[in-house]
């Protein structure tokens, strides 16, 4: 080959290196957040075939449920296992404890054909300053112990710890609020980074749980349309840079603080990201609908951020299903974040591929409901001297979340509001005879008393706190109920 045509060689594979690093990463991917605190669970091995019928093929879990993680063997879907926070303690100061967990819960599903892990996330949002430093100084040794056991099961070249932080571990000054001021708070900025270092040097990723709902829902002065992602009448500006919705904003102020801290290239996952449907004014399926599909075609355009462009976003919508048994002193909302019903309906139409095609999403196939009646204030009831304790005791042991400011069945007359607390108590209790009572107050109807927006559930039946589940179980229980009636009336 004559030395012209090697040089001229040479320069077209040179232009096309050049051009190779200049296309942007692949398209970012979507995955969900499963979690489990409902007083009713649907079957894993019906959710896990919706989540294939869907696309999902990514899901990030709260702990290790066996259940789940037998649905999940032989599927393709990436599984994110996780370590409760109250287990940091004994993970932290005992190595054979974190092998342990690493054997039963990691190694033992890691064969082919198994469930495909990638990532142990090793608590959640531990630095998260309502919890007052309880977890401060056990989560890295508790991420050391973990990787240390991937590792010498000889798993740590596929699977990786990795610690999900609340957005509340860095910000920028009231001085200067824009991005590029961004720093890890002040009081755990040492531990933030010698986390970040044990993560880059073992290859794994650093994961933030962003919210712009929470930033709208904790500041009546915040702009609505900037917690989307169709644009801003108020955009920020930080020099060169326009940041035109929330969740850019602040993943940036992370980008800022890691490049700041030495580590400007860390891989960055996106562990908890979505928006509710009730509890709250802006809480509702319209706004859910736009977040999370703005969300989803900006993730998987590969545009990046304005501080990383043409970068992957890696997301876990929150959440899969709505949870019933969540905590609520954060707000009512906690309840309401799946974007599927607590039976598997899909709440609203969601593109999983960010195509801007309207598509709706598969439902959970097979579910079993209880009988279709329901538990409502008697409307010839007149002693209703008894009727608020009756409320606050159904409301207490129930959910009453959808009869709050802003709420979907907020506009209920008093006795629609009682009907609805009634009614919440009788399901969750799995319809029992003497679950409709209320000192009188009650009566059990097949009539449907849902109006407009405001749905009145028939709970499905599958309960994990009681024994007796599903339709037999309330057959059975109300026999029981019978027969004791009768054995008093013989013994009178």
């Amino acid at each position: 080959m004559a030395p012209a045509e090697v040089f001229t060689n040479n320069i077209v594979l040179v232009l096309f290196v050049i051009f190779l690093t200049m296309i942007p990463d692949v398209a970012g991917s979507v995955g969900v957040n499963w979690g489990t605190m409902a007083t009713h669970q649907i079957p894993p091995h019906n959710v896990v075939q919706m989540l294939k019928e869907n696309g999902f093929d990514k899901v990030k879990l709260f702990d290790a449920d066996e259940r789940i993680m037998a649905a999940l063997i032989g599927t393709d879907i990436e599984v994110m296992l996780a370590i409760p926070n109250y287990m940091l303690h004994e993970m932290s100061q005992d190595p054979r404890a974190a092998t342990a967990w690493v054997d039963e819960n990691v190694t033992s599903w890691s064969y082919n054909g198994g469930v495909k892990i990638r990532y142990v996330a090793v608590g959640n949002e531990p630095f998260l300053q309502t919890y007052n430093g309880t977890y401060l100084h056990v989560t890295l040794p508790a991420l050391t112990n973990i990787q240390r056991a991937l590792d010498r099961a000889g798993l740590g070249s596929h699977v990786k710890a990795t610690v999900p932080f609340n957005a509340d571990i860095y910000y920028s000054p009231g001085s200067n609020p824009v991005p590029s001021a961004g720093d890890f708070r002040p009081d755990i900025r040492d531990l933030t980074v010698e986390v970040i270092q044990f993560l880059s040097g073992n290859d794994a990723p650093f994961t933030v749980n962003i919210y712009p709902f929470l930033s709208l829902y904790g500041d009546p002065n915040f702009p609505l349309d900037f917690a989307f992602f169709d644009g801003s009448k108020k955009p920020i500006t930080d020099g060169d840079s326009v940041y035109t919705n929330a969740f850019d904003a602040n993943l940036d102020t992370l980008m800022w603080s890691l490049d700041k801290a030495g580590y400007p290239d860390l891989q960055v996952l996106i562990g908890e990201v979505g928006w509710p449907t009730d509890g709250d004014k802006n809480a509702n399926i319209q706004n859910a609908k736009r977040f999370n599909q703005g969300l989803i075609r900006h993730a998987l355009s590969g545009n990046g951020t304005p501080k990383r462009k043409g970068k992957n976003i890696e997301v876990y919508l929150f959440s899969l299903i709505d949870e019933n048994a969540k905590a609520i002193a954060p707000g009512s909302f906690e309840r309401h974040w799946g974007i599927f019903e607590f039976d598997g309906k899909p709440k609203y139409g969601l593109d999983l591929l960010g195509l801007e095609q309207d598509k709706g999403l598969a439902p959970v196939e097979g579910v079993r409901y209880q009988l279709r009646r329901w538990c409502v204030l008697d409307p010839e009831a007149t002693e209703l001297a008894e009727l608020p304790d009756s409320i606050d005791y159904a409301c207490s042991q129930s959910d009453c979340t959808a009869l709050g400011y802003g709420s979907s069945c907020n506009h209920l007359s008093a006795q629609g509001n009682a009907s609805y607390a009634f009614n919440m108590y009788y399901q969750l209790h799995n319809q029992g005879y003497w679950d409709c009572d209320f000192s009188g107050l009650a009566l059990v109807t097949d009539k449907d008393p849902s109006e407009d927006d405001c749905q009145f559930p028939v709970m499905i039946a599958y309960a994990h706190s009681r024994k007796r589940n599903g339709i037999f179980g309330i057959l059975a229980g109300n026999l029981l109920f019978l027969l004791l009636l009768l054995l008093l009336l013989l013994l009178r």
